[in-house]
């Protein structure tokens, strides 16, 4: 059974950081595209970062670029997003999302296996 266990989540102010994880298990982590979503109350669910199973692509919503960084450690199943510089505009439910060796995806449907998600509330 698949599972994604997304954590480091909370309340935080303008400004501040946050490092979310994201842990894979039932799944053979290293050859799985992952990436993260968010959404907000009342949105649609959006893209915010990927990184794909080889390492080698990224890639970066505008509204986030210069601000998160995306990284893997296949050796704990293991996914991160560090987020710096938080707006009140990132608050929102993130989710970690996977797929198996596919390309980087912006998009809801290139994901087969997703998290319960966790909460980021950026205070202003």
């Amino acid at each position: 059974q698949v599972q994604l266990l997304e954590s480091g989540g909370g309340l935080v102010q303008a400004g501040g950081s946050l490092n979310l994880s994201c842990t894979a298990s039932g799944l053979t982590f290293r050859f799985y595209t992952v990436a993260w979503f968010r959404q907000a109350p009342g949105k649609e669910r959006e893209g915010v970062s990927c990184i794909s199973w080889s390492g080698m692509s990224t890639y970066y919503a505008d509204s986030v670029k210069g601000r998160v960084t995306i990284s893997r450690d296949n050796a704990k199943n293991t996914l991160y997003l560090q987020m710096d510089n938080l707006k009140p505009e990132d608050s929102a439910m993130y989710y970690c999302a996977a797929n198996y060796m596919s390309s980087c995806s912006r998009a809801r449907y290139g994901y087969s296996y997703w998290g319960q998600g966790t909460q980021v509330t950026v205070s202003s």
